[in-house]
């Protein structure tokens, strides 16, 4: 098993932070946008799913910074201003996604509360976004340097807990 394979991210709702530990050790930290909404797990809810979860997909990791998705595709758009403009209301994923799963049945996996059918990700946003509050539809979003750094550092697989004790350090 190698390091990668050993690393956890945190995220804490509360001071709106994601923290990737290895062990328990550590590494990194980014601040984040978790949803306006609050937290729960139902269907059409807009809140984030709470508990332990899993990278069921990275995406994108070929892709540039401000690479639009829709659908988890890249469009072929690089996000701008001006792009912006000519889409008022769209929810931007942008330059990278790490898809999660739930891993507690009928908690945050199957059902009404399944955070994979739900398509909550980790993603980036416009940097205009703000960031260090509650404002997503769900996700947790990321500045877009911050989603291609931690991308990099971790794999499919990986532990993703939110909401949850961190681990000890």
């Amino acid at each position: 098993m190698n390091d990668v394979d050993q690393r956890i991210i945190h995220i804490d709702p509360d001071d709106q932070t994601l923290r990737l530990y290895e062990g328990n050790r550590l590494l990194n930290r980014w601040p984040v946008s978790t949803a306006r909404n609050g937290l729960g797990e139902h269907y059409n809810s807009g809140c984030t799913p709470r508990g332990e979860h899993r990278i069921r997909l990275k995406i994108g990791a070929d892709c540039l910074p401000n690479t639009v998705f829709v659908g988890r595709r890249p469009t072929g758009e690089i996000y701008t201003e001006k792009l912006a403009r000519e889409h008022p209301g769209r929810d931007w994923i942008l330059s990278r996604i790490l898809w999660l799963t739930g891993c507690r049945s009928g908690f945050n996996r199957g059902g009404e509360c399944d955070t994979l059918k739900r398509y909550i990700y980790i993603h980036g946003c416009p940097d205009s976004e703000p960031i260090g509050v509650p404002a997503s539809h769900g996700c947790i979003r990321m500045r877009n340097g911050d989603v291609i750094d931690l991308f990099d550092l971790v794999s499919t697989g990986c532990p993703v807990l939110i909401g949850e004790r961190e681990p000890s350090t």
